[in-house]
This record gives C-alpha cells, sequence and structure tokens, in this order.
C-alpha cells in the first residue's frame, strides 16, 4: 500500500516554513545595515593603522603585530617578521612596533630611531583618516551638478529673518561670531542655539553688514534645540576647480565642526548624552545604511575626519601625547625617560577604557530605553 500525506499537514507545514523565512528575512533586514556599519567602523581602524604601518616599514623599523581589534585572538597569520591578528573585540586596533612602550637592543626598534622618524610615525595614522575624510567628501560631491552657496536667494512666506533684517543676495559670512564657509558651518552654527534670535554678518552690495537679533522659528530634537532655516540659498554651478574647491572648503568645514563640537563640550554646551562611543555611531551608521547606503558616505567622512583630530588631541595615551612628547625632544634635544613615558600612557589608557566604558553604557542605555 503506497503511503499517503493528509494535504492539511502539507500546507500547515509550508505556512510553518514561510512564516519562518519572513522571521529570518525581518532580522537579516534590521541586522545587515549593522553589520554594514560594523564593516565601516573595522575599515577605518585599518586605515588609521596602516599608516602608522607602511610609515614604520618605510622608515625602517620593526612591526611585531598588525592586529585589529582587541581581546581574545580569533584570527593570526605571520608573514615576514609581522604576524597579522583579527581579535574578538573590533572596537579598535594596534599596530604594535618593536621598543615602542619599552627599551629595545634591536637597532630597528621605534625606540631607537631619531625623533623625526618616529614624529612622522606617529602622525601618519590620523594623516591617513584625513586623507580618507577627504576622498569620501569628493565621492559624496562627485555626483552634484552644482553646489549650495552660502548667499540668500528667496525667503519662505512670513519668514521671521526676513523681517528682522536679512535681505535676498546677502551673503552670510559669520553667525555668532563664527565664520561661516559652506553651508554645513551654517547648518552647525544654528544647532543648540538659546532663544530664537543670533547675530549674523552678511556682505550686501560688496560691504559687511552685522545684523543684531536676527529671529528665527526653532524647534527641538533629543534634547538639542534648532534654528529653523526660513530661506533657500543660491547654487553654484559644477566645475572641475569648483568642484576641487568645494571638496577643501567641506573637508574643512567637518574639521572645524569637529574643533568647535569639541569646545563646545569642555565648555559645557553639550552634556554627555551628546557623546557617541562606538555603539553609538554604529547605530548612527546603521540608521543610515536602512535608508541609502550613499547616504553611508558622508556620515563615513565625518567619522573618520574625527578619528585623525581625536587622535592628535595632545593627551596620554592618544597619538597626539606621544607626538607632544617627541617634539619636545626635537626641540630640547632631550628625550624624556620611557619609563616616565611609558606610565603616563599607561594611566591616560585606563581612564580613555573607562570614559570608554561610560559612554558605551550610555549608548546602549539610549538604545534600549531611549533618552
Amino acid at each position: 500500500m503506497k503511503p499517503t500525506v493528509r494535504l492539511g499537514s502539507t500546507f500547515q507545514t509550508g505556512r510553518d516554513i514561510l512564516n519562518t523565512a519572513s522571521v529570518l528575512g525581518s532580522i537579516w533586514g534590521n541586522t545587515w545595515p549593522y553589520l554594514v556599519a560594523v564593516l565601516v567602523f573595522i575599515l577605518l581602524i585599518i586605515i588609521h593603522e596602516s599608516g602608522h604601518f607602511l610609515a614604520a616599514k618605510i622608515l625602517g623599523v620593526r612591526v611585531n603585530e598588525f592586529a585589529v581589534g582587541f581581546g581574545k585572538k580569533l584570527f593570526s597569520k605571520k608573514l615576514g617578521e609581522t604576524e597579522y591578528k583579527i581579535n574578538l573585540i573590533p572596537l579598535g586596533g594596534y599596530c604594535a612596533m618593536e621598543g615602542e612602550d619599552a627599551g629595545s637592543d634591536d637597532p630597528r626598534a621605534f625606540c631607537n630611531k631619531a625623533a623625526w622618524r618616529r614624529f612622522i610615525i606617529v602622525i601618519m595614522g590620523a594623516v591617513f583618516n584625513l586623507i580618507l575624510g577627504f576622498a569620501l567628501v569628493a565621492m559624496v560631491l562627485a555626483p552634484e551638478k552644482s553646489f549650495a552657496t552660502t548667499k540668500i536667494a528667496e525667503f519662505d512666506p512670513g519668514a521671521p529673518s526676513r523681517e528682522s533684517g536679512l535681505m535676498v543676495d546677502d551673503e552670510i559670512i559669520s553667525v555668532g561670531g563664527r565664520k561661516i564657509y559652506t553651508t554645513y558651518d551654517l547648518s552647525y552654527a544654528f544647532t543648540n542655539v538659546k532663544g530664537d534670535t543670533l547675530d549674523m554678518t552678511v556682505r550686501r552690495d560688496g560691504k559687511k553688514v552685522k545684523l543684531e537679533a536676527v529671529r528665527f522659528n526653532t524647534e527641538e530634537e533629543d534634547g538639542i534645540s534648532y534654528i529653523k532655516l526660513d530661506f533657500k540659498v543660491y547654487g553654484k554651478k559644477k566645475t572641475f576647480f569648483s568642484f576641487m574647491a568645494e571638496v577643501f572648503k567641506t573637508g574643512i568645514s567637518y574639521c572645524a565642526i569637529i574643533w568647535r563640537s569639541l569646545i563646545d563640550l569642555i565648555t559645557g554646551k553639550y552634556g554627555i548624552s551628546a557623546v557617541s562611543g562606538p555603539v553609538g555611531v554604529t547605530a548612527v551608521i546603521g540608521s543610515a545604511a536602512k535608508q541609502n547606503l550613499r547616504n553611508l558616505l558622508p556620515i563615513a567622512s565625518l567619522i573618520t575626519i574625527n578619528l585623525g583630530i581625536f587622535n592628535l588631541l595632545p593627551l596620554p595615551a592618544l597619538d597626539g601625547g606621544r607626538l607632544l612628547f617627541i617634539g619636545a625632544e626635537m626641540i630640547t634635544r632631550k628625550k624624556v625617560p620611557e619609563k616616565y613615558e611609558s606610565v603616563i600612557h599607561t594611566i591616560g589608557f585606563i581612564i580613555l577604557i573607562a570614559l570608554m566604558l561610560l559612554i558605551t553604557l550610555k549608548d546602549v542605555w539610549s538604545l534600549t530605553f531611549g533618552r
């Protein structure tokens, strides 16, 4: 007798398979943007460490390890004198050079090289991040047919800014005492403003005109107040030279925004809630990837420029802290004893890790329970 199969059971199994596939598809749909975000984050780390690595190789310093991530080793391969590693926690990386944190008798050790060589090796990580940042800016701007200027073309109906002093054809050159070169500068100047008025300087008929208490409508999001722009600006035709100028100006604007953000954070304009660590940055990148992969480029460019500038801060454990010691040595011709420098960098590293953990916990809390 041939076996029989109840159709209802078959249909139920088919529905179960479809439901399972739907659930898996939903999980994948919510997961892949964050996998992309992690890959972007890892790429920026690799670029930074590659700057140190290539400079060290070119300038004759022995590199013992080149690693992506921290913690338990997942994979390693030794090629020549260098071991290449991928570690469990993708929150950073390192290029471990012989004699970098302790003395060494190896003539190719980092500590035994001339100060100018060590200076170049240390600074090249940040330089690579900045080069990548400007390259990504170029990729963002390449499809554009024209570029926005800071010259007012028209106002929205009933615009308060027009009623309080701004005029068509005014070129905005400063807001609240901060110089304006691009629309990115303009956007940042209109963020987290107390009240609804701003002092501005414009170029009108070839002359600088100072305007006091220009009024705008405001809105608030996540505890940060924003000025609502109530005007449109002129566009500028794209040519090779205008494109290169725009790439340069936009990249410089990103750098300026990051410096201003650091100053605003130190002076208390922004609280700790405005600071994001790797988890928060990954969430931002993932959200952008969900909308459109092209949206990743401006965020990635801002993050890599931020990474480059942050590493140049003259703080222990950062590249900027090392550059401070090397720069002092180049000026005084006397090297700071390695044991003292090592202790300072170790303390700085512990403080930096503690700060990162605190910010990471804040990011996890915000993502889980909201702000």
